[in-house]
């Protein structure tokens, strides 16, 4: 006799010889079973909730499992856990390095703000007047000293054929007309008279042009300087612009900073001079502007952006939000 529990035919499989003992488990218990093996456990990190999921998945996503590597211990699970006790929505507090760049561009702002305030002044450069349009250069300076030259010598020299008749040494008639020729030139060089035959400007109105020029120019030196020395200080803008550092600008800057510029500018080269370094300040000026600009308005998208990843206020019992 065979027993009743062992296959019939030696050409059954193993698995028929599963499906018949799960089919009879209360029988024999003490000879040996194949039974599918439970599931192995999960990684002591996994939530139980994933262990339930893969207990159901069955043997093949559990042996899937077990051939994965170990995960590696999370570096960041310190983090996690601190951020759980802030509110949802609300940004992590930046770190105390952070906060120093914050007071370092406050402290940019507020220096840019007090260049503009002290190079204001600068705006007020009128092109015209240091640059002396219409400045008599040395050609009609030569030109005019020519003309005054000879006018002069025509004259003495009629003069002195005047005074030569006197003496006898030359004739009456002679000694008349050269009296009468001294007149009409001495005449011709008064400039009421001149200006009704001749155009162009005589020595000596050159001469006063050319004062009258330096003299407005050093009279607008003098207002832009004011009592605080213009281009002393506007050489703290030389980040903008590095050419007001220039070595051939230190004389000015020496100057303006004693407050005697205005009186030490007794040529056109200084006028000159003064000019192309308020020009240069002028163009340092308006990068500092832009630049002051720039981070005002960095400053309000910052805040504006702080504003709009805050949490919405919440209203208490009565409805009304809180206060501030």
């Amino acid at each position: 006799m065979t027993h009743p529990d062992l296959p019939q035919a030696t050409g059954l499989t193993m698995a028929d010889t599963q499906r018949s003992q799960q089919t009879r488990p209360g029988r024999d218990r003490g000879g040996p079973v194949l039974r599918a093996g439970r599931p192995a456990d999960p990684p002591p990190s996994a939530p139980p909730a994933e262990r339930a999921a893969e207990a159901a998945q069955g043997p093949e996503a559990v042996q899937a499992t077990a051939a994965m590597p170990a995960a590696e211990p999370d570096a960041k699970a310190p983090e996690a856990e601190a951020g759980t006790d802030r509110p949802s929505g609300q940004p992590a507090p930046e770190p105390e390095a952070a906060a120093r760049p914050q007071a370092e561009v406050e402290m940019l702002q507020h220096r840019r703000r007090q260049l503009l305030r002290q190079c204001e002044r600068v705006l007020l450069l009128d092109f015209d007047t240091l640059a002396m349009q219409g400045w008599p250069d040395s050609y009609q300076l030569a030109q005019a000293r020519k003309r005054r030259d000879l006018w002069l010598f025509s004259a003495t020299l009629c003069a002195l054929v005047f005074l030569s008749g006197m003496t006898g040494l030359v004739p009456a008639w002679i000694a008349g007309g050269g009296f009468g020729a001294s007149v009409l030139i001495t005449l011709a060089g008064v400039p009421a008279i001149r200006r009704l035959y001749a155009s162009r400007p005589s020595h000596l109105d050159l001469v006063m042009k050319r004062l009258r020029l330096l003299r407005e120019a050093r009279k607008h030196i003098a207002h832009l300087e004011n009592d605080t020395g213009l281009v002393w200080q506007c050489v703290a803008m030389a980040e903008f612009n590095p050419a007001l550092r220039s070595p051939r600008f230190s004389g000015l800057v020496r100057l303006s900073e004693r407050r005697m510029l205005a009186s030490a500018l007794t040529r056109r080269e200084h006028i000159r001079l003064c000019l192309i370094f308020l020009l240069e300040a002028e163009k340092a000026y308006s990068r500092l502007e832009q630049a002051y600009f720039d981070g005002h308005q960095r400053a309000i998208d910052q805040a504006s952006a702080e504003r709009a990843d805050a949490p919405p206020a919440r209203a208490d019992s009565t409805g009304e939000p809180p206060p501030g």
